[in-house]
């Protein structure tokens, strides 16, 4: 029983997206805990081999195309599932059609960004769903964010790729009713990668010095100018740890593979903030996602504009200042925090409000680890359902 599975993985460019990573890998220990085999869809397969201990191929060749080719290449690459064309030699294609005649289902894995603005992810899981709809494959979506932008071509692209699924999962309201409003069965849960922690058991190990405040930023700040932006959330950094008190720590969830490397991707954000705040802080490399995990459940404080350190932080009862810049990032955020008794995530444009926020919610650290403590045994049972069901379809 071998199941293929399509996440946004694989490290390129030295560059490792913890988040990304995070969601193929809970999703893989489920099935293999259930007793299924995953093959992986990678950018980097090597490495992705490497990290996971599984097969992997190559992408369906998505990147780079404008809306006209990846339309031809959708068509393509289905009629060659169906048997009705055959791919030119050497197109990497030919390994995941390969993977395809063992497979008793495919996955696709948390994230994937299905939206306008991510044209070629919409292509890429639409149309490996539309194969397995050829060869007769029960397809599974797990833990995913539609929208909130969709012109009328990916709607409807992903409106007929869910129709066909046999299981569809998702992390937020707002998802949740989207899909329904298109006639499609769903369930909603929390995010795939919300108790990696028990999954990956010591691996996670709390760090020796716990943050006081913990910091992870991404530079997506939705057009806003960027120094007021990175000013604005050096004072909120500087009034949260005056309250909350210290460490300081910055953790960039896309950032090098290689702790030595000199800072890149969210980590170049973190050192301009840093250079703007009065408060002394420190930094803790990308890493791996177990680390990632352990620093963010280990924090008293978590501030952040990325999606994954909230997934990491909130079921353990971190307080969270979660700052999003649109209504795409305020859907995830929002999502992740309500499915843990948190408020809405404040706007990053408004740093003013950001600090009241703040005040509000460090006001009561212990009522928030109680709410998440209350929650938690029911979100893990709807889990552990969700990963028995998917596994009894896609097992064959």
């Amino acid at each position: 029983m071998t199941v293929l599975a399509i996440g946004d993985i694989g490290v390129l460019n030295g560059m490792f997206h913890v988040g990304d990573e995070a969601m193929f890998d809970a999703a893989e220990r489920e099935l293999r805990r259930r007793g299924l085999a995953v093959v992986g869809v990678s950018s980097a397969t090597a490495e992705s081999t490497a990290r996971y201990g599984i097969p992997t191929v190559a992408r369906l060749g998505f990147v780079g195309l404008d809306r006209p080719a990846a339309r031809e290449r959708a068509r393509l690459l289905v009629d060659a599932a169906s048997g009705t064309r055959a791919l030119p030699a050497g197109d990497d294609a030919h390994a995941v059609l390969a993977a395809l005649d063992d497979a008793t289902g495919v996955l696709h894995t948390g994230g994937g960004n299905l939206a306008t603005r991510w044209p070629v992810h919409i292509y890429e899981r639409t149309t490996l769903t539309a194969m397995a709809a050829a060869r007769g494959i029960p397809v599974v979506f797990s833990g995913q964010t539609f929208g909130p932008d969709l012109d009328e071509e990916d709607e409807g692209l992903l409106r007929e790729a869910l129709a066909t699924a046999a299981l569809v999962g998702v992390r937020e309201p707002t998802t949740e009713a989207l899909v329904r409003s298109w006639g499609t069965d769903v369930r909603a849960e929390v995010d795939d990668a919300s108790f990696l922690d028990d999954l990956l058991g010591t691996d996670a190990a709390a760090p020796a010095d716990a943050p006081g405040v913990l910091v992870s930023l991404s530079g997506w700040y939705a057009g806003r100018d960027r120094d007021e932006v990175e000013r604005g959330i050096a004072q909120i950094v500087d009034d949260a740890a005056a309250i909350v008190g210290g460490p300081v720590v910055f953790h960039a969830h896309f950032g090098p593979d290689d702790p030595a490397a000199p800072p890149a991707g969210d980590g170049l954000v973190h050192e301009r903030v840093r250079a703007a705040m009065a408060t002394p802080s420190v930094v803790v490399p990308t890493g791996d996602t177990a680390s990632s995990v352990a620093l963010a459940r280990s924090a008293r404080l978590l501030i952040s504009s990325r999606y994954h350190p909230v997934v990491f932080a909130a079921p353990a009862g971190v307080p969270v200042l979660a700052l999003a810049a649109d209504a795409y990032t305020s859907v995830k955020l929002g999502g992740a925090l309500g499915h843990w008794g948190q408020g809405a995530p404040a706007d990053l444009g408004d740093p003013a409000s950001a600090r009241v926020r703040l005040r509000e919610i460090v006001a009561e650290p212990d009522a928030v680890r109680a709410e998440a403590a209350a929650r938690h045994s029911a979100h893990r049972a709807r889990t552990n359902l969700w990963w028995d069901d998917v596994a009894d379809v896609l097992g064959g």
